[in-house]
């Protein structure tokens, strides 16, 4: 398929993920992945807070709260679907291995242990805070 050439170079600028901890999910993700996180935004009006995660190259993920948002009904080891993980790429096996333990030993979930996938990708899987699957790979 040929996109048409009349079409600016496209980019993800954004992924959004309501949860109901907003400091510690931007806690997970700056301390885990080397988020920057922006400053935190409050409409008061609404009831909405959220926090734009900056990473190195370029893309951001927005965590967002507010009350009354219904929790997903599913547990995190099981798939649905939509949107159902964010892949993270370390750059290599040992840093793949090595996160996964950090956050093992930090008391998070691992859902899937360091392994090479049929696809060819060698990656672990883990719960962020809210029960977000979180793919790292290498």
């Amino acid at each position: 398929m040929t996109l048409p050439t009349n079409l600016p170079d496209m980019k993800i600028e954004h992924v959004a993920i309501w949860v109901e901890d907003l400091e510690q999910c931007r806690d997970f993700y700056t301390r885990f992945f080397g988020a920057v996180a922006g400053e935190k935004y409050h409409n008061r009006t609404k009831s909405f807070q959220s926090y734009f995660l900056s990473f190195s190259d370029g893309a951001r993920l927005e965590i967002m709260q507010k009350p009354g948002v219904p929790s997903r009904p599913d547990a995190p080891e099981k798939e649905w679907k939509g949107i159902t993980h964010l892949a993270f790429s370390t750059g290599s096996r040992e840093r793949v291995d090595a996160l996964t333990e950090q956050l093992r030993q930090a008391g998070y979930t691992i859902l899937g242990d360091p392994r090479t996938t049929g696809d060819g990708y060698y990656e672990s899987v883990v719960a962020d805070p809210e029960g977000n699957r979180i793919e790292i790979t290498a």
